[in-house]
């Protein structure tokens, strides 16, 4: 064997936890995908011959990477935030289990909800967040990559972690539970019971919808305002199909074997508190939904 290929091996063991950390980051599986390509282009160039853990080098070399993509996603967006929403990437298995594939994707049951509000972050707090509260990276180590003091890294962290505990609510852990919450809604929004509708969602919940480009998105704020939509969308509740979104109950509308819609919810004490509704016509060609024909 000889030293790239031995490289490539060790490289190669480590992919899955670093494709987790940028997808964190990211929010988006082919930009993570990039991002984790990179990471091997800059081992490859790199002398890590006295790196004693290769797997943190790895993972604050992707950290940078994806920290300059975000930057660089920053400046070229023209549009405020608020003026249109713009969902993670849905990471979609079948209602049966999460396929091995995406397990660790998911292992830290990264949402939607959590993917969203990090999308608020500034680029610096959501990498010191993601390195340390999800994957335990020493502020030490997080400092530099920020340019930053490992107490002001620190700081970032907090900070970050405040806005996330305020603005992104704990799922119950129960996923058979939530899947009974969210059937209900399903059949409530078929039937068009409004008030069986208001009576499963949060008085506060949140629904945030992506439609892209072409199709108006955005907030709807309340469970009247979300109750009525739901029943003005009922079409989409008729041809809704069961899957896990994110390992949370969700559903995937689908028309003549392509998504129209992919839904997930977040379930809180019993109650739905975010929903979010991607319907971009370009993203949803892009997803692969055998595997709920597997399930």
């Amino acid at each position: 064997m000889d030293d790239n290929e031995f490289l490539a091996r060790r490289f190669e063991a480590h992919r899955t936890h670093l494709r987790a950390v940028a997808y964190r980051m990211l929010g988006s599986l082919s930009e993570a995908d990039d991002a984790v390509q990179e990471a091997w282009f800059k081992l490859h160039r790199s002398n890590t011959s006295e790196v004693e853990n290769l797997g943190g080098w790895l993972t604050t070399v992707v950290g940078r990477v994806c920290l300059d993509m975000l930057r660089s996603r920053t400046s070229r967006r023209e549009e405020p935030l608020e003026e249109r929403v713009r969902l993670p990437d849905p990471i979609i298995s079948s209602a049966d289990g999460v396929d091995p594939e995406h397990e660790a994707l998911l292992a830290d049951s990264v949402g939607l909800a959590l993917l969203v509000v990090l999308e608020s972050l500034a680029p610096p707090e959501r990498l010191a967040f993601v390195l340390h509260d999800l994957f335990a990276v020493p502020f030490e180590e997080i400092a530099p990559v920020v340019g930053r003091t490992p107490a002001a890294a620190r700081q970032l962290a907090s900070r970050a972690r405040r806005r996330v505990q305020g603005a992104a609510p704990a799922p119950d852990p129960d996923v058979a539970k939530q899947r009974e919450v969210v059937d209900a809604f399903l059949a409530a929004a078929r039937g068009g019971d409004f008030d069986a509708l208001v009576a499963l969602l949060d008085p506060d919940i949140v629904l945030r919808a992506d439609g892209g480009t072409l199709r108006p998105g955005g907030l709807v704020r309340g469970a009247a305002a979300v109750a009525g939509g739901a029943i003005y969308a009922a079409q989409f509740a008729e041809v809704a199909r069961p899957a896990l979104v994110n390992g949370a109950a969700g559903a995937v509308a689908t028309a003549e074997g392509r998504p129209i819609s992919v839904m997930a919810f977040t379930v809180t004490k019993g109650r739905i508190s975010a929903i979010a509704v991607l319907n971009d016509p370009e993203r949803l060609a892009r997803l692969d939904l055998t595997v709920l024909d597997e399930g």
